[in-house]
C-alpha cells in the first residue's frame, strides 16, 4: 500500500494505491469484511487551524493508517518519513513494514480532546471533562460515489454538537464512502478520530478521549466475540491501536471504559448536555425517529435507569426486534440483562423473550452500576486521578465478586 496526502488550504486529500497482491476486499480489526469502492477521500479541517499549520508526519501517517489498514498487506509506504517509534508500532501491531523512516518522534501536547458523536457515551465523557474541546466528525458526500444511506442525518448531529455551548471543532470528510460493502462507514473505527489526529499539533493535544464503555472495552461489545476481552485489539492501551496512537504522541483515553451504558446514559441525561444527546442516526431536528433498532435498544436502557415502562411503538414482529426473539448471546448482552431486570412490564415489550432466556434480576445486575477498577488503571497518568475521583464519587468501584462477573464474561 502507498498513501499520499495533498493539502489545499483547509482541504487535505488522501489517495490510496494498492500494491500487487492487495485486493479490494479487506478486514477491519473487529473482523468485519469491507470492500473498497474508490481510492481517494478528503478531510476538511477548520479554516483557522488548517492553512499553514504544520502537521507532524507521524500524525499524517496515523490518520492515513486509520483509513488504509484493512487493505494493507506486508508494507505501507507513506509520502514523507515517519518516526522509528511509529514504524515499530505498526510492525508490532500488524506485521507491516512501514516507512520511509527518518522523522523525529512527536512530543505529546498538554490538552485532552473528546471525539464527540453526540451519543450518550460521548456526552458522558464530555460531562466528566467539562473543559475538554469536542472534535466532531461530520460525514459529507463524495464527488464520485452515490450516497446509498441517505437517511443518515449528519447535518442534524453536527448542529446538535454546535448547540452544546462547548468549544467544538467540526471536521468534515467523505472517507466513509470509500466503502462499498457492507455500507458507507469507517474503514477502521478509529477513522472517526481523523480530524483530532490531524489537528493534534494545532490544538496542542496529548490524547483523545472516546466514549467506549465497559461493554465495548471489556465484554466483547458489538460484533466482537461475546467474552471478556482484556486484550481487546481495538481499545486496549496495549493493543495495536493503543500502541500506534501512543507512538504518535496521542494516546487513546477511555474515561467511561469501566462503567456500563446504563451509567453513561445516566451521566449524559443528568448533565447540561441532556437536550443535545442524540443516539439515533435517522432522526431530524425534532427528535429521534423512534423506529430503528438503535432507538429500541436505547429506549430499553433509558427506561431501565428511569425505572419506568418502555415507550415504544415497535413490536416483537418488527425486523428491528427480530434478534431479541432468539436465544442469547446478544451484542451488548449486559445491557439487555440490565434492561430486562429493571423495566416494569418487560413481558409486554419486544424484549419479553430475551428476558425469559436471560433470567436477570436486579441483584444479578448490580455490578453494572459500579466501575471496573482496571479501566481506570489504564487511563494515562495526566488524567487518571481526576477521572478516578469521579468514578468513586458517582458509582463506587466493583468488589471482588463484581470483578469476577466481568472477568468470567462469556464463560458462564
Amino acid at each position: 500500500m502507498r498513501v499520499s496526502w495533498t493539502p489545499g488550504g483547509d482541504l487535505w486529500r488522501l489517495r490510496l494505491r494498492l500494491d500487487p497482491g492487495e485486493g479490494l476486499t479487506g478486514t477491519v480489526t473487529d473482523g468485519q469484511r469491507v470492500e473498497l469502492t474508490t481510492d481517494t477521500c478528503h478531510v476538511r479541517l477548520p479554516r483557522q487551524a488548517a492553512p499553514d499549520a504544520a502537521i507532524h508526519p507521524d500524525l499524517l501517517a496515523l490518520a492515513a493508517w486509520t483509513v488504509a489498514a484493512p487493505w494493507t498487506s506486508g508494507r505501507i509506504v507513506f509520502d514523507r518519513p515517519i518516526s522509528a517509534e511509529l514504524a515499530a508500532a505498526l510492525h508490532g501491531g500488524w506485521g507491516v513494514e512501514a516507512g520511509p523512516v527518518g522523522a523525529s518522534s512527536r512530543t505529546p501536547g498538554t490538552r485532552l480532546a473528546i471525539s464527540y458523536s453526540g451519543g450518550a457515551d460521548s456526552a458522558a465523557v464530555a460531562a466528566i471533562l467539562p473543559d475538554a474541546p469536542l472534535v466532531h466528525f461530520r460525514r459529507v458526500s463524495h464527488p464520485r460515489v452515490p450516497n446509498r444511506w441517505t437517511h443518515y442525518r449528519s447535518d442534524v448531529l453536527a448542529d446538535l454538537a454546535e448547540r452544546t455551548g462547548r468549544e467544538v471543532v467540526t471536521v468534515e470528510s467523505d472517507l466513509e464512502f470509500l466503502l462499498r460493502h457492507p455500507r458507507p462507514g469507517y474503514p477502521e473505527h478509529h477513522a472517526v478520530m481523523i480530524g483530532a489526529v490531524l489537528l493534534a499539533g494545532a490544538m496542542d493535544l496529548g490524547g483523545v478521549a472516546l466514549g467506549y464503555e465497559i461493554g465495548s472495552r471489556w465484554l466483547g461489545g458489538g460484533r466482537y466475540v461475546h467474552r471478556y476481552t482484556p486484550d481487546n485489539p481495538m481499545w486496549s492501551a496495549h493493543g495495536p491501536w493503543g500502541r500506534a496512537f501512543a507512538a504518535a504522541g496521542l494516546p487513546l483515553v477511555l474515561p467511561v471504559g469501566g462503567i456500563s451504558e446504563a451509567m453513561t446514559m445516566r451521566l449524559a441525561l443528568g448533565s447540561g448536555l441532556r437536550d443535545q444527546v442524540r443516539w439515533c442516526l435517522r432522526g431530524d431536528s425534532h427528535g429521534p425517529c423512534g423506529r430503528c433498532g438503535k432507538c429500541l435498544y436505547k429506549e430499553l436502557i433509558q427506561a431501565a435507569i428511569e425505572r419506568r415502562p418502555m415507550r415504544t411503538t415497535i413490536t416483537a414482529d418488527r425486523p428491528v426486534a427480530r434478534k431479541w426473539q432468539q436465544p442469547p448471546p446478544y451484542g451488548g448482552q449486559e445491557m439487555i440483562e440490565y434492561g430486562c431486570a429493571h423495566v416494569p412490564g418487560i413481558e409486554d415489550t419486544p424484549f419479553a423473550r430475551a428476558a425469559g432466556y436471560l433470567g436477570a434480576t436486579r441483584e444479578s445486575t448490580l455490578w453494572l452500576e459500579r466501575c471496573y477498577p482496571p479501566a481506570v488503571e489504564e487511563i494515562p497518568e495526566p488524567w487518571r486521578n481526576g477521572i478516578e475521583s469521579i468514578m468513586l464519587d458517582e458509582f463506587g468501584f466493583m468488589n471482588a465478586e463484581d470483578m469476577e462477573r466481568v472477568e468470567s464474561w462469556g464463560r458462564r
